[in-house]
């Protein structure tokens, strides 16, 4: 009984942490989309765009 009890308690930690990575990847997506050309061209500007 213990085995199954650690068993879905660890089910439930690795189901929270992709949740948890997948709604930070959306939201830096989110903000790639809105402002990733703002970000190139002010890279462009300052001469660091080769860094990407």
């Amino acid at each position: 009984m213990t085995t199954s009890r650690l068993t879905v308690r660890s089910g439930i930690t690795l189901a929270l942490a992709f949740a948890l990575f997948a709604v930070l990847f959306s939201l830096a997506f989110a903000g790639w989309v809105d402002h990733g050309s703002s970000i190139l061209l002010t890279m462009a500007e300052t001469g660091l765009s080769w860094c990407f």
